[in-house]
């Protein structure tokens, strides 16, 4: 079916390692009660752990300023390579003062676990508004991505980190497929050109419609939704991942996808996400990413096809995935199928569009979403946690 030759390569070349060796995790561990140390928020220790596995590839830790200064300014690293979102470790100015140039830093999680080590090569200030306006589009702090920028410390850590171990994850151990092992996956498979999809969303009708659409010109979908921090009113990862299982289940053949999670935190960057999300699939081994309607935005902050139009900002091959554009799908009621524009001669009145908010309100209410818009044993899974959530808070 597809003629690429062999696997794709990691961004920048070459799939990252940071996880310390049991040697090196040893000499970590003895230096424990030593080192200064850092707490990280859920977002920075997602970034610490998508950084070691090599998701983030070429990054080998949090970005310096010329990395940084580069990649806000026109979405690309220092040395050129592209890249469209920051990857840095903020502290408070207090805590930045307390910490030497050249030593290495103990990297704590909200329990105060020891999880990773930083070498700290520069400390350095910069302007949040920049960032907000460059990255998010916007400096309104009702953003979710311009809020955590602004919430956050004034000083960004710069250095190469170490994981100390690659722990299995708490929820979702079945499917914690790192980059090298989702390649390999791949090759076992015979995969050539593999599609990624990523959502933060249970999939419903307009989405299994596109990634079908999708699967009819390659050998595999790999669908991986993001587990790591979203807002608080998405739906929880585990309510998606069993939304996942049945649909794939009863609706998918079993030997065409792979699941796997993503634990990433969401910026809700719109456009320059879309361009991160691909970069990090490629990484996985993905040829080609789904870009379908508004991806990774929120609110009214960005344009429909703001997302896909970004894409052309790069010169061809540079960012070496393929996208792969879609209209906005609906349920046609002139036809009974789904469809886009591009292919339904239906009026604005014959087509069905549920936004997820509308979902959420219906499974409030206690309805369940219409066959048009969601499977019917996706929209139980649904309906059976909206209504556990309304019990646990009444």
């Amino acid at each position: 079916m597809s003629y690429q030759k062999e696997a794709i390569a990691a961004h920048g070349g070459q799939l990252i390692n940071r996880i310390a060796t049991p040697a090196q995790r040893d000499e970590f561990l003895s230096k424990a009660d030593y080192l200064p140390r850092v707490h990280l928020d859920e977002r920075a220790v997602s970034d610490l752990e998508m950084i070691a596995i090599g998701a983030f590839s070429p990054l080998t830790g949090f970005m310096n300023q010329a990395d940084y200064n580069g990649v806000v300014a026109d979405m690309h690293l220092a040395n050129g390579v592209a890249w469209s979102i920051p990857v840095t470790l903020s502290v408070s100015t207090d805590v930045a003062a307390s910490l030497k140039e050249g030593s290495l830093i103990r990297l704590d999680n909200s329990q105060g676990d020891y999880i990773g080590v930083l070498e700290l090569t520069e400390k350095y200030t910069y302007d949040k508004k920049r960032e907000a306006i460059n990255v998010y589009r916007t400096e309104d702090d009702n953003h979710p991505g311009v809020k955590v920028v602004y919430n956050q410390g004034d000083v960004y850590l710069a250095g190469d980190i170490w994981l100390l171990q690659r722990q299995p994850h708490p929820l979702f151990p079945n499917y914690q497929i790192d980059p090298a092992a989702s390649r390999q996956m791949f090759a076992e498979k015979g995969w050539k050109t593999i599609v990624g999809f990523q959502t933060r969303n249970p999939i419903h009708r307009a989405h299994e419609y596109i990634q079908k659409c999708a699967m009819e010109t390659v050998d595999g979908l790999f669908l991986h939704p993001l587990v790591g921090a979203t807002k608080e009113d998405d739906i929880p990862a585990d309510v998606r991942m069993r939304c996942y299982e049945v649909l794939l289940e009863n609706h998918y053949p079993k030997d065409r996808v792979i699941l796997a999670i993503n634990p990433a935190a969401m910026r809700y960057a719109g456009p320059r996400e879309a361009i991160f999300h691909a970069l990090v699939r490629k990484n996985y081994g993905c040829t080609h990413f789904i870009v379908g309607r508004d991806h990774a935005g929120v609110g009214d902050y960005y344009g429909t096809y703001d997302a896909q139009y970004i894409f052309d900002e790069f010169k061809p091959g540079e960012l070496g995935i393929t996208p792969m554009m879609f209209e906005h799908a609906f349920y046609c009621l002139r036809s009974k199928q789904m469809a886009t524009s591009k292919t339904s001669p239906s009026t604005p009145a014959e087509r069905v569009h549920l936004s997820g908010t509308k979902v959420r309100e219906m499974l409030r209410r206690g309805e369940l979403p219409p066959p048009e818009f969601s499977r019917p044993e996706v929209a139980a899974e649904l309906a059976r946690a909206m209504q556990n959530q309304l019990t646990v808070s009444s």
